[in-house]
């Protein structure tokens, strides 16, 4: 569970190091309260400390959420100050009490007070040794990592006057076709993460002693338990649904090694090899969408039209850019915006002071005070994004009435997965619904639309995965420190088939140049995002009575769908995730059935292009 829930958009993924950075700081070993002095507890002590952390936590995370929503949207050294501080309060509370539930471990206790005592000791993403001097290597180990990463630059042939961020290196990634160019990038920024390559394997080995003082076999195990299964059971949880998603996944491949081996020559791109990693895209390999125009299919159909434009065309701002999507919400039964929405949200790039414009939804009196944070341009991207922000912000009203510590969602990719799922109903149907088009696209436009579409969410899907089986197999143990970096490229080859662009050895560290690595955030909810989106979608479109291509769906209008989706929403993590699927989906597995029927159509089209070649 993640305590610190003021978004619930990916940049919760980027928050999730701040508690590291300061989680130690709390002297929980020697607090006068702690475990180690205070005894075993009774059940009426275990209801009792549970309501009084409730409590405390609810008001410090208030505090708190006020105070980074303003360093957010105003950045000064004064509002970073402010919210690094109220930080501090949160995490130290979290800690402490995370400490202190020992007590109670082993007593028989009623469901929700054995529930909250469990989320509470899991909240922690990283565990600390409780030897105070190893507390404190642990704390700056964590922030040199991320800040040696946040500090990363390429300086082309050693000029500082010339160096590139990974921003800077991003977008050639995505725009260049130029094969040498795209190397000479992803050598660059593969530079970053060497130095601190020592570090992190001090920083397992730390991490390790305190998940293990924690009652937990290693990190990996710990961050696996949260899943209200046990640790292996989640492991070959995830190696199903890969396995369920592998036949669509490497259609797609085939297919577009065989697109970019026509662009780049044989010698490049061999047909019965892997796919240099650098020709994607992506500086990770890991979503494909930039390379759609070498990919495009001949005589796709256009869609006729162009969202963008026809937005413009009319006139439209910020402001009523997300009341098309809270009228989507509406439309299904849910309740307007409050009017502190309104009040509130920053919907547009301040010109007065600085402000962080990723799009996020946030949460910040865990009752009604939501607030949308973006800068929003008039664009179909932002179009499709409000209504996934907003996915966000009705999940987070919908169970503001339960306890403080069931105000999440029902595991961490549930979030993501209906941010996601609402932005699947952005369809043509749904938009000539609302009167932006006046016609749906021919059918001879789908292939296109949805190849698009797969090179993002199809393609994702073996990276999504295989970051987090790296580090349970580093913190396990099962890859030591000598064997990191041929892990890693074995688990790439394995699964995405993707290989380097040039020789990789043991003095390289690739998979810290991926930020979560570094930062020490979880990766596996974002691989379960990406199959429970379109699980819920399916759901949500039978429940409204779904005729047709489930590709083009959109439950807009429906209150019977609208319904389902309140009763998973207001159940929070007030149960195990399961029963929180079952309730909307009448399914108590996750299921990647439903991303093979969504994308049914363009695995036939694609099989056929393969075999035809």
């Amino acid at each position: 569970m993640n305590l610190f829930r003021h978004s619930g958009h990916v940049w919760t993924g980027a928050f999730v190091f701040l508690i590291v950075s300061l989680l130690l700081m709390a002297s929980c070993a020697n607090s006068p309260t702690s475990v180690s002095t205070a005894g075993r507890g009774t059940p009426a002590e275990a209801a009792k400390f549970v309501a009084d952390a409730e409590k405390r936590l609810f008001d410090l995370n208030v505090k708190y959420s006020r105070a980074d929503w303003v360093k957010s949207t105003f950045i000064t050294d004064d509002t970073e100050a402010m919210s690094a501080d109220a930080n501090k309060d949160v995490i130290a509370a979290t800690t402490e009490l995370a400490d202190q539930s020992g007590r109670f471990d082993g007593l028989d206790l009623p469901y929700d007070v054995a529930r909250k005592l469990k989320l509470l000791k899991l909240s922690l993403t990283l565990p600390a040794p409780k030897d105070p001097t190893e507390r404190d290597e642990l704390t700056k180990l964590a922030a040199s990592l991320e800040g040696d990463y946040g500090k990363g630059k390429y300086c082309p042939d050693g000029d500082k006057g010339k160096c590139l961020s990974l921003g800077d290196m991003e977008e050639l990634m995505a725009t260049s076709r130029d094969p040498e160019e795209l190397k000479r990038i992803w050598l660059g920024w593969h530079q970053v993460s060497p130095p601190y390559r020592k570090d992190y394997v001090r920083f397992v080995e730390l991490s390790n002693k305190g998940a293990k003082e924690m009652g937990f076999k290693d990190t990996g195990a710990m961050w696996r338990a949260k899943y209200d299964m046990e640790p292996d059971a989640f492991s070959a949880e995830m190696e199903r649904l890969w396995q369920q998603v592998k036949p669509l996944y490497d259609s797609l491949y085939t297919y577009t090694r065989r697109k970019l081996s026509e662009k780049y020559g044989k010698q490049v791109v061999p047909l019965d090899g892997p796919i240099p990693a650098h020709l994607l895209g992506n500086m990770w390999a890991q979503q494909w969408g930039n390379v759609y125009p070498l990919l495009k299919p001949e005589g796709a159909g256009d869609r006729g039209y162009d969202l963008t434009q026809i937005l413009k065309a009319r006139n439209t701002d910020a402001k009523q850019l997300v009341h098309y999507g809270e009228s989507f919400f509406t439309s299904i039964g849910f309740d307007a915006l409050p009017q502190t929405f309104w009040e509130r949200s920053m919907l547009v790039k301040p010109t007065d002071h600085e402000a962080v414009c990723h799009a996020s939804a946030w949460d910040i009196d865990f009752e009604k005070d939501v607030r949308l944070k973006m800068c929003i341009q008039v664009n179909e991207e932002d179009f499709t994004t409000v209504h996934h922000e907003l996915g966000h912000n009705y999940y987070q009203m919908a169970y503001a009435g339960q306890p403080f510590l069931y105000r999440d969602s029902a595991n961490d990719g549930f979030h993501e997965a209906i941010g996601d799922t609402m932005a699947l109903s952005v369809t043509p149907p749904y938009l000539k619904q609302i009167g932006l088009i006046d016609k749906v696209p021919d059918p001879s436009a789908d292939i296109g639309f949805l190849l698009q579409r797969a090179l993002d969410k199809v393609a994702f899907l073996p990276f999504g995965y295989l970051v987090d089986q790296w580090r349970w197999k580093v913190f396990s143990g099962e890859v030591g420190p000598g064997a990191y970096n041929k892990a890693w490229w074995d688990l790439r080859l394995k699964y995405q088939g993707v290989a380097p662009p040039a020789p990789r050895s043991e003095q390289d560290f690739d998979a810290g140049a991926k930020y979560h690595v570094p930062a020490n955030t979880p990766y596996a909810r974002y691989f379960l995002a990406a199959i429970l989106q379109f699980q819920f979608h399916r759901a949500l479109c039978r429940e409204a009575g779904l005729n047709g291509p489930l590709y083009q769906c959109s439950i807009y209008g429906n209150k019977k769908a609208g319904e389902k989706l309140k009763q998973m929403l207001a159940m929070g993590l007030s149960k195990p995730w399961p029963e929180a699927l079952k309730a909307m989906t009448g399914e108590d597995k996750m299921d990647a059935t439903a991303i093979i029927d969504y994308f049914a159509p363009l695995k036939t089209w694609l099989d056929e292009q393969n075999k035809a070649h």
